[in-house]
């Protein structure tokens, strides 16, 4: 599974007000920033089909391509559960933790040029708008938290 890493400055006030927030609203603040990875990545996979940076994705190869139909996406299966339904949160304390479970998922993330030619088709990652949302989701849960 890949990792992500969110990195989020405080000043020193807010670094303070930190140290007062309980270890069950920190793990539920970081659960939440998992569950906001969850969808952001699910997104990438069902409807932008590029990489966190916003490169496009490689297409399928011309061979492959002949036996796809009309419903087939690059990335979800069709009729069986497949990656997109396979991302989950497996966050837990203070560390966001997002990704699949599918053994093929790392070929897909990393691809497989040298066994079946697959090229890498990063689904995994924070685009620079995702590291903002999940940053505007953590103060503002702080401020909730803090009050």
């Amino acid at each position: 599974m890949a990792g992500v890493v969110t990195e989020i400055r405080l000043d020193m006030a807010g670094a303070r007000r930190l140290r007062d927030l309980s270890a069950e609203d920190m793990e539920t603040l970081v659960f939440a920033a998992g569950e906001l990875m969850v969808t952001q990545t699910k997104t990438r996979i069902a409807d932008e089909k590029t990489d966190p940076d916003g490169a496009a994705w490689a297409p399928w190869s011309d061979a492959y391509a002949v036996t796809r139909s009309a419903h087939h996406s690059l990335l979800v299966g069709v009729g069986n559960p497949g990656l997109l339904e396979s991302i989950a949160n497996y966050s837990t304390g203070d560390a966001a933790v997002v990704g699949t479970n599918l053994i093929y998922g790392r070929r897909h993330q990393f691809g497989d040029e040298d066994g079946e030619g697959i090229p890498a088709r990063p689904y995994l990652g924070l685009s620079g708008e995702n590291r903002a949302e999940i940053e505007e989701m953590v103060v503002d849960g702080l401020e909730a938290f803090l009050q």
